[in-house]
């Protein structure tokens, strides 16, 4: 019951023009993150008003107040009850310092998945071709790879790169296109309840084995780790993480151990599938680029050691970026999640309380 009406607007508007002016704030921005503080005031701000609106529900003076209240109080609840900021426009500073790795890493078993098959792979296609070396037409059907080491070492030292020096551009792309088609590849393999996905990554190691170990052979070792190293040292684990979205769809498939529908188990892990396979394209593009404009060039051009050294701090950044970058906004997100918890449930009392004195009023 309102016993003053002029004096329940006075007390009460300057409220509902802070909850208006936060509101009109984030329709103007709709990017813009709330502190704390503000989330708090925001939830404190729309309770009051929702209970001013149903105390002044069955008053007759003053409907534009009343209507005031309702458009604020609907404002207020789709903001603070909708899916704000979860969609709309991709955000690539973001998308690439906390959504990829932190999609990685909410993966990570998949992606140890797709590393141990390949390395079976690996241990495998190398075993096979030291112990019959006539096994490599069949493990290595590829043309540039039949010769000898031997031969493909002085191929390249003589030609080092000049057969690619005006078309540069179009090999990176043709490596490009090839690389993202098998990365892509696996993931859509995926649908296969990972069957396919894994008879891929299988191969793949098992080719990977088998050139490794034909070149250590030969005593070719560091042309081997000089001419892999700059753009394997992304390529691969780029493929890697093509299996691991392919591993993902597939758990999803499965099921194991959940009791939702396969629609909706899909729909969550669709996300990270997508940036699982669109990271790994855009490896794949850093990689076909160094593959064409440094990988083919060797000794004397390029020491073998600062090719190797390239590779290598590539590995080490990757890793870093994977397993490092976008903690501390995952923990921050997390803790934010825990307050905002807190300020819901402290919302609620109010409520509560609110609504007890009401009815103790009336």
């Amino acid at each position: 019951m309102i016993v003053s009406f002029e004096k329940f607007i006075a007390e009460e508007k300057p409220g509902w023009e802070r909850l208006d002016a936060l509101l009109r704030d984030l329709t103007e921005d709709p990017w813009r993150t709330l502190s704390l503080e503000e989330a708090r005031e925001l939830e404190r701000l729309y309770q009051r008003a929702a209970a001013d609106l149903a105390r002044l529900a069955s008053h007759a003076a003053e409907p534009e107040a009343r209507r005031f209240l309702e458009s604020l109080v609907a404002r207020g609840h789709a903001e603070i009850h909708g899916a704000r900021g979860k969609g709309g426009r991709l955000r690539p500073g973001l998308w690439f310092t906390q959504t990829l790795p932190q999609a990685f890493r909410r993966r990570l078993s998949a992606f140890m998945l797709a590393v141990a098959l390949t390395v079976v792979g690996v241990i495998f296609g190398a075993a096979a071709l030291a112990f019959d070396p006539s096994a490599k037409e069949v493990l290595m059907p590829f043309e540039h790879l039949q010769e000898s080491p031997a031969e493909r070492v002085a191929h390249e030292l003589q030609e080092q790169g000049r057969e690619l020096q005006n078309h540069k551009a179009g090999f990176s792309g043709m490596l490009m296109t090839h690389n993202i088609q098998v990365t892509l590849t696996a993931m859509a393999l995926g649908m296969s309840w990972g069957v396919g996905t894994l008879v891929l990554l299988l191969y793949n190691g098992v080719v990977l084995g088998a050139v490794a170990i034909d070149y250590i052979l030969a005593g070719q070792t560091p042309f081997l780790f000089g001419w892999l190293l700059p753009h394997g040292a992304v390529e691969i684990p780029a493929i890697l993480v093509g299996g691991q979205a392919g591993f993902v769809l597939a758990g999803a498939l499965l099921g194991r151990g959940q009791r939702e529908r396969m629609a909706a188990r899909l729909r969550a892990v669709m996300p990270d599938v997508v940036t699982l396979a669109f990271g790994a394209s855009l490896m794949l593009i850093w990689a076909g680029f160094v593959e064409a404009f440094l990988s083919q060039y060797h000794e004397p051009v390029i020491p073998y050691a600062v090719k190797i050294a390239f590779g290598v701090l590539e590995l080490i950044l990757l890793n870093w970026y994977f397993f490092r970058v976008g903690r501390s906004a995952a923990a921050g997100e997390r803790k934010a999640g825990g307050s905002e918890g807190r300020v819901a449930e402290d919302g609620r009392r109010t409520t509560e309380a609110g609504r007890a004195a009401r009815a103790r009023s009336s």
